[in-house]
């Protein structure tokens, strides 16, 4: 797989947003809330996310908030309005698989394993999120900073 650097056309990197991040930024009731606000709206940086991201992010909410939250959000992932949506690629689930088996000791989901993957192949080293798994595995910052 090609090791591409994601920039946008100002050169900005893009940051990876993870399925936590989503719903806090939606759930005014979610511990990380306030912080994912603070954070996105001080964002200058283009945002990406991954099709099984997507998938995570419209049933949590459609268990949590209801159908119409889970459209509305749906709608904005897939029309890519709030951020470009990259699918994850076979090459990306094989790798995902490698992650998945390898981590034994850590619980990370497979859709972890994949924007694991799907990250390192695209060179997107920064994410948006609240799962301490980025951190765990180690090839990532994580933001916010706290």
């Amino acid at each position: 797989m090609t090791n591409i650097s994601m920039r946008d056309e100002k050169g900005l990197p893009y940051i990876f947003v993870d399925t936590g991040a989503w719903y806090a930024l939606l759930d005014k009731s979610d511990a990380n809330h306030r912080a994912a606000v603070k954070f996105y709206d001080s964002l200058v940086h283009p945002l990406v996310t991954s099709n099984y991201i997507a998938d995570k992010v419209i049933t949590l909410v459609r268990n949590r908030l209801g159908y119409k939250a889970a459209v509305e959000i749906g709608q904005k992932l897939w029309d890519e309005s709030i951020a470009n949506l990259i699918r994850v690629m076979p090459g990306d689930e094989k790798k995902a698989w490698e992650i998945f088996v390898g981590y034994q000791d850590k619980t990370f989901s497979f859709t972890d394993c994949t924007s694991f993957a799907l990250m390192e192949r695209m060179g997107i080293t920064e994410v948006f999120a609240f799962d301490e798994h980025f951190t765990q595995y180690g090839n990532f910052i994580v933001l916010p900073l706290e």
